[in-house]
């Protein structure tokens, strides 16, 4: 295992058991984020990094039951949470890294991913991974409930122009891990930026 991927695991690992104690009414931010993805009835979606899995209901409401709803984790403790909460049953869940996943080229119809960008260790390298999984007119969207100031100063710091969701620095980014970004929102009470697998 990389350096990258046991810090990841460390990091979260840590914080696990009360995960959803800490953030308990994101919810409802969640669902919206999902319902701006445009998933239809018997889509194939996979929530990437998907922790607790907070994301899992409202993307199998989405898809329904002839969807694929897929969340995959590198956390072991995180997924052990969302089996715990019962989030298993609308998704199944992969231990496995975004950096590689086990699944066919082109088999998704789209991504989700919570607060994903921030943790990816080959940022440009991760997205053309999720690119791959994707089929061409697939959708990724990157979310977080709060947006990036409001996060920052959650942790105490402040914006730098470095800032991978940045719209500056985001748009290329996607652009060339195969991705064209069709709309981006950076608001305190979040951040959403969707983007589109490009053929």
């Amino acid at each position: 295992m990389s350096d990258d991927q046991t810090r990841v695991q460390e990091f979260f690992t840590a914080r696990a058991a009360d995960w959803d104690s800490r953030f308990p009414d994101d919810g409802p931010a969640y669902a919206a984020a999902v319902a701006e993805l445009g998933l239809r009835e018997g889509d194939r979606v996979l929530d990437a990094g998907c922790g607790t899995g907070r994301a899992l209901p409202p993307l199998r409401a989405a898809v329904g039951p002839s969807g694929v709803v897929l969340g995959a984790d590198l956390t072991p403790a995180m997924l052990r949470e969302a089996v715990r909460a019962g989030r298993h049953r609308d998704g199944a869940l992969l231990l496995t890294d975004v950096a590689a996943l086990p699944l066919r080229s082109h088999s998704l119809d789209a991504v989700f991913g919570a607060g994903l960008i921030s943790h990816l260790a080959s940022p440009a390298e991760n997205l053309r991974e999720l690119a791959r999984v994707v089929r061409p007119g697939g959708v990724l969207a990157l979310f977080h409930p709060i947006g990036r100031a409001a996060l920052a100063a959650r942790h105490g710091r402040a914006l730098t122009p470095d800032d991978l969701r940045a719209e500056p620095n985001l748009r290329p980014l996607l652009a060339g891990s195969g991705w064209r970004m069709t709309s981006y929102v950076d608001e305190d009470s979040r951040f959403l930026a969707l983007a589109v697998r490009q053929d």
